[in-house]
């Protein structure tokens, strides 16, 4: 108890979340990312002001909790895009995105290409690495 508490304390001391305010912050934002949570409930969450948060947040991930949410997001559309037959508009409402238009200039400014020909991509080295994996 006395460690979680001094490595807590170290924690505050740099300027970062502590280990649980982090957790709870990530898992809170994962379980709300279709429907979207506000900086400010995430915050009170871990018993920060919103703008306290926000600047311990950045110390503790190099990201705002903005662009780290925008990243999860991309990142599930990724996987959505390799391993499932959704269309776009239900990848985009799937991973929060506003609409089908937002996701694609996220996913666009994010990876440097559509999310269309990112996925012809990824299905273009699929069988290339099946062939290199025997």
């Amino acid at each position: 108890m006395k460690a979680a508490q001094d490595s807590d304390q170290s924690s505050y001391s740099a300027g970062k979340l502590a280990a649980w305010q982090e957790a709870i912050a990530k898992q809170l934002m994962l379980a709300n990312l279709d429907a979207g949570i506000s900086v400010a409930e995430v915050a009170e969450a871990c018993a920060l002001s919103r703008s306290h948060f926000t600047r311990k947040f950045k110390e503790s991930t190099c990201l705002t909790p903005h662009v780290w949410l925008r990243q999860q997001r991309v990142d599930k559309a990724m996987a959505l895009l390799r391993h499932s037959p959704l269309s776009l508009t239900q990848i985009a409402m799937e991973c929060g995105f506003f609409d089908q238009a937002h996701f694609c200039r996220v996913f666009a400014r994010s990876q440097g290409m559509s999310p269309l020909a990112w996925k012809r991509q990824q299905a273009d080295q699929a069988p290339e690495l099946q062939r290199l994996a025997c």
